[in-house]
């Protein structure tokens, strides 16, 4: 049997997966990040081993079979930081949730050139980069930085705790912006040593290759038996993909989930500078990527607002609303938005609001700005040259068919449900049983239905993006003005 574990964003999921892959048990741990600031959003490195262990703790006695390998994955790219005893030195810096570098990505676009960058790298300097945050650290933290010696991210962060060995996979370091050469698929030494020339940095392997086996100590911590396999892991939504299956050329994979992740897979690099080109998570694959910074977050706060009914209650008005919301139109900036407008200070927009809208409303409201996102998205994809042959589903999103539909509805496109879309820990536990056998993800996961899209609301959902594609321009420099004058930090 194997174990897989993921570190998300808003809590941790842990599976136990038979050789056959039916999923035997699961586990959660949910937690909140840190907002210590407006804009800056972190974790706490400790929360990530204490979940991990309590839920291989829960998961281990539940096996019939011995456990023969684990598998771990997280969100990001992250940025912890510690010293040369893997002794966090700060809370890790989030992916491109945390808005704080923007000056940093400014000056170093201008050191290096944003050009060069980006063809080197895959990916233009954005929030989503490591090296900006880096470069925020030194600059802001100067007692932080002089101990600095490593670099994790959650999953290999859970690798070395299990293993005592300082890895990172190969699809993070193409994250790490501007510190990897996509093209060498390695470090590039120059701009490692002008960002961060005291870093030592770990050794690149593969996602699903072997990180090390569980230590001793690891064995006593998390009740999993020592000696047993650990994969080097990657970034959730990339072992998400996996275990969904859409990793061949031309497959997109869209998640629901706290923030949406879209993963188009290709054939050769390509780059554009408002998408993110990265190596892939199984050897010799490429892909372009996108994110949004809220999708599931928007319809958490407004159920906050709305007294926290149950979410079933409010998918349930919300199909009683009509397409397009009875005139409503939300921009989903919530949290600023990564991509394709890379604008940290872009705000949530309702539009159209009058007495008579209900909460069904602006929960449908909400469903569809994530939509007219996807929408917006893709269609950067074909302008950059990628081709979308497949749509694959994955994440909580999917679990009702209200959001799934109005997506498909928006784009036109059909979009595949597999039958298990628990997500990145079912990827963790494949790619370990990779490591001890030859298992198939199409045996593990196949799909289970498809949504297609309703074609009598093609009209009404063409003339609302249309409107939505408008409505950022119009409103972003009142949006920028506002968000100036904010100061709150916390949720």
């Amino acid at each position: 049997m194997f174990i897989g574990v993921d570190v998300g964003t808003s809590s941790t999921k842990g599976v136990l997966v038979s050789a056959d892959g039916a999923l035997v048990a699961s586990a959660t741990r949910e937690h909140e990040v840190l907002r210590p600031a407006t804009g800056h959003v972190e974790s706490d490195p400790a929360q990530w081993w204490n979940e991990f262990c309590d839920i291989a703790r829960e998961l281990t006695p539940q096996a019939e079979q011995p456990i023969e390998a684990v598998g771990v994955s997280g969100m990001g790219p992250c940025v912890l930081v510690t010293d040369e005893n893997d002794e966090p030195l700060r809370p890790a810096i989030l992916y491109g949730v945390d808005m704080r570098a923007v000056d940093q990505i400014e000056a170093l676009n201008a050191e290096l050139g944003a050009e060069e960058v980006l063809q080197r790298c895959g990916s233009a300097l954005s929030t989503q980069a490591v090296g900006p945050k880096l470069r925020w650290i030194a600059e802001h933290e100067p007692e932080v930085w002089a101990r600095t010696r490593r670099l994790y991210m959650p999953s290999s962060w859970l690798a070395r705790q299990l293993t005592g060995v300082y890895v990172l996979d190969h699809h993070s370091a193409s994250q790490a912006v501007p510190l990897h050469d996509t093209h060498t698929r390695d470090w590039y030494a120059p701009w490692c040593e002008l960002i961060a020339p005291e870093l030592e940095l770990p050794e690149l392997r593969w996602p699903g290759e072997v990180a090390g086996t569980i230590t001793d100590e690891a064995a006593e911590a998390t009740g999993l038996p020592a000696g047993i396999n650990v994969i080097t892991g990657t970034i959730d939504a990339w072992s998400e993909a996996i275990s969904a299956g859409a990793h061949e050329v031309g497959d997109l994979m869209l998640m629901y989930g706290t923030t949406l992740f879209m993963i188009n897979t290709v054939e050769d690099l390509i780059t554009h500078p408002n998408l993110w080109g990265t190596v892939g998570a199984l050897p010799d694959t490429r892909n372009l990527a996108a994110g949004m910074a809220t999708s599931g977050a928007i319809t958490s706060w407004l159920r906050g607002l709305f007294g926290k009914p149950e979410y079933a209650d409010l998918v349930i008005e919300a199909g009683e609303s009509p397409p397009g919301a009875d005139g409503l139109l939300m921009l989903p900036y919530f949290a600023g938005e990564r991509t394709p407008i890379a604008d940290a200070d872009a705000r949530g927009t309702v539009l159209g609001l009058t007495v008579s809208h209900t909460r069904g409303d602006l929960y449908r409201a909400a469903l569809e700005a994530t939509a007219f996102g996807i929408r917006h998205n893709i269609e950067t994809f074909t302008e950059a040259g990628a081709t979308i042959n497949r749509v694959v589903a994955v994440g909580g999103g999917t679990q009702g068919d209200l959001w799934t539909q109005i997506v498909s509805d928006v784009t036109g496109l059909d979009q595949v449900i597999p039958t298990e879309t628990v997500g990145a820990s079912l990827g963790a536990a494949f790619l370990a049983a990779r490591t001890v056998s030859d298992v198939r993800i199409e045996d593990w996961n196949p799909p289970a239905r498809t949504i297609t899209p309703d074609e009598r609301h093609r009209q009404t959902y063409d003339q609302r993006y249309a409107l939505y594609r408008d409505l950022y321009p119009a409103t972003v420099e009142i949006n920028h003005a506002l968000a100036a004058t904010q100061t709150r930090t916390t949720e």
